[in-house]
């Protein structure tokens, strides 16, 4: 059983943080509070420091009570605050050094801080709170400091696209800030054309991958697609970057 307080989320027999859990437990024990974690989240979330599981010889995660915890702790500044990790990181650390830390301000009266948030970090596949931001079309503009002209004419190329509400995304609120930052450059929205067909092309090869798993009827198997989808996402944005910066690398020598 658990014990679930503001706090964390803390397995009843771990209290003592001498028993230690799978990386497969710790996703069992989250997923009551937050369906749509999934190892590759846990994983992530370990790659950018913010949580450190002890290993095995053979390499295996294990996981204590208070890792468990800490991981609930920064799944809800995501997702109640959009927090960028950078700031998550930032307040953990000042959490372990035992300085008094401010709660964040809930999410509805932090809508102008949504402009300071690094635009890479929304686009991680795995930063779920981005897919749920809603935000108007005034909103929008000045969250990215563009202006209403410059706005419809990426959405013109399809570059930026509304949900079909009418609102946009955490998503689209990172892709607006980069083009208006490629814009800087002298990169105008036809030239991000080949851009949005090649991710489009991306798009079509997960779904391609996944849909098999997406008509399935066990509602478990469904939620492995959509895990599979958002983790080969992360690889194919991965292989792009890369093959990029390999390309540019041997024709600049």
């Amino acid at each position: 059983m658990l014990r679930t307080s503001a706090g964390g989320i803390v397995p009843a027999a771990a209290t003592a943080d001498r028993q230690l859990l799978s990386i497969g437990a710790v996703l069992n024990l989250l997923r009551d509070e937050f369906p749509e974690v999934t190892i590759s989240k846990i994983r992530f979330l370990e790659t950018e420091g913010l949580v450190e599981p002890q290993r095995t010889p053979s390499g295996y995660r294990k996981f204590s009570a208070k890792d468990v915890d800490r991981l609930a702790h920064v799944l809800r500044m995501q997702r109640d605050h959009y927090l960028p990790l950078k700031v998550i990181r930032e307040h953990l650390d000042a959490l372990d050094r035992g300085d008094p830390v401010p709660v964040p301000a809930p999410a509805g009266a932090r809508s102008g801080a949504l402009a300071e948030e690094p635009a890479g970090e929304l686009l991680e596949p795995e930063a779920d709170a981005a897919a749920v931001v809603r935000l108007g079309r005034a909103e929008l503009v000045a969250a990215a400091g563009v202006t209403e002209e410059q706005l419809g004419e990426w959405e013109s190329y399809g570059v930026v696209q509304p949900n079909p509400d009418g609102t946009y995304s955490g998503e689209m609120l990172a892709i607006t800030k980069i083009v208006a930052e490629m814009r800087r450059f002298g990169l105008e929205p036809r030239h991000l054309r080949a851009v949005r067909a090649a991710a489009e092309r991306e798009v079509g090869l997960v779904e391609q991958v996944v849909a098999p798993l997406r008509r399935h009827r066990n509602p478990q198997t469904r939620a492995h697609a959509e895990a599979m989808a958002r983790e080969l996402a992360t690889l194919s944005v991965r292989l792009h970057a890369a093959l990029v910066q390999s390309g540019l690398r041997v024709r600049m020598l």
